[in-house]
């Protein structure tokens, strides 16, 4: 290589030029709270710099986030009141009803609405599944989770993602959704969801840590790689339009692997705890945290994720259009 040539690699411009990872603002998910009540907007202590709304005040988060360049979001329910059975994930009249309601009276077809499928939220033992005789009924938890998809889908949502790992999942909403006319509409499947700590921020955000035992009965062992690869073409083969890896980060290689196999998208979720972990860090002075941020987003797009669900989505689209990672 000569001298010319080494100036020219230099250059920031060539730089940006000639950059193998390019993140788009159109990739880039905001994950959202919604709280039952009204007039709530309060930040979340474990998500410094993150708002828990109420259905009426959500079009704020929404709005702060369409001005970023963000235009898609993940949306999960916090109900007042839970029991047995999550009833309320699937209440024409529950929280996450209300807010897509809101959100299209607002926005129109401008923003593009994900919801979360899951018991977890709405239950009060905290598990993402029915409980028979202490413990998890995989096939019985099934139509209560087509439910709750319907039930967002007749009210707005773009989007089905079920989280719950229970099998089948995909299969079932997919059946439910056709046969109601909705077969347009694509289903996001957390199809490799691993038992993580990283997802204690989450958990406190969302109020719905489990009440006794854990989630290591249906969510994966993140020593396993092949586990993820098998359960993914599952998903697909079942319906399931676009993939989910979650958490992001500690699972890379399960990204990069997937992206490889499959020709379905696949969308990675930067998930709470390496939110906070960061946020933390920088807090005290041993991070940067711009620098943290976009290191580890174009991290998760160079293994070959196509989606990030992420909260710092709205200053991942300031520094894509700053050029900093675009």
């Amino acid at each position: 290589m000569n001298i010319r040539t080494r100036r020219l690699r230099g250059s920031g411009i060539l730089r940006r030029m000639t950059r193998e990872t390019r993140l788009s603002c159109d990739a880039l998910v905001y994950p959202l709270f919604v709280r039952e009540g009204k007039g709530i907007s309060e930040e979340l202590p474990s998500l410094p710099g993150q708002t828990r709304y109420s259905p009426d005040t959500l079009a704020k988060g929404i709005e702060a986030a369409v001005k970023s360049g963000v235009n898609s979001f993940l949306l999960f329910g916090l109900p007042q009141i839970k029991d047995e059975k999550g009833s309320g994930g699937y209440d024409e009249t529950g929280v996450v009803q209300q807010a897509l309601r809101n959100i299209r009276s607002a926005f129109g077809n401008d923003v593009y609405l994900i919801t979360d499928v899951c018991l977890c939220e709405y239950t009060s033992h905290g598990h993402c599944g029915l409980i028979v005789n202490d413990k998890i009924d995989n096939d019985a938890t099934l139509p209560l989770l087509s439910r709750i998809a319907l039930s967002h889908i007749r009210c707005g949502s773009d989007m089905a993602a079920p989280s719950g790992m229970m099998d089948g999942t995909v299969k079932s909403i997919r059946a439910a959704l056709d046969a109601e006319g909705f077969s347009d509409i694509p289903i996001m499947s957390y199809a490799a969801k691993y038992a993580s700590v990283f997802y204690g921020p989450f958990r406190e955000a969302a109020d719905c840590a489990p009440q006794f035992g854990d989630r290591k009965t249906y969510q994966m062992d993140y020593h396993n790689g092949k586990e993820a690869v098998k359960r993914i073409k599952i998903d697909i083969e079942e319906g399931a339009d676009i993939v989910i890896v979650k958490p992001a980060l500690a699972y890379l290689d399960i990204i990069s692997s997937v992206s490889k196999i499959f020709n379905a998208p696949v969308a990675a979720y930067s998930v709470s705890g390496e939110y906070a972990m960061i946020k933390a860090a920088a807090a005290s002075g041993y991070i940067d945290e711009y620098g943290a941020m976009c290191e580890s987003a174009v991290s998760v797009s160079r293994a070959g994720a196509d989606i990030l669900i992420t909260y710092f989505a709205k200053e991942l689209s300031a520094a894509i259009k700053k050029g900093d990672i675009g």
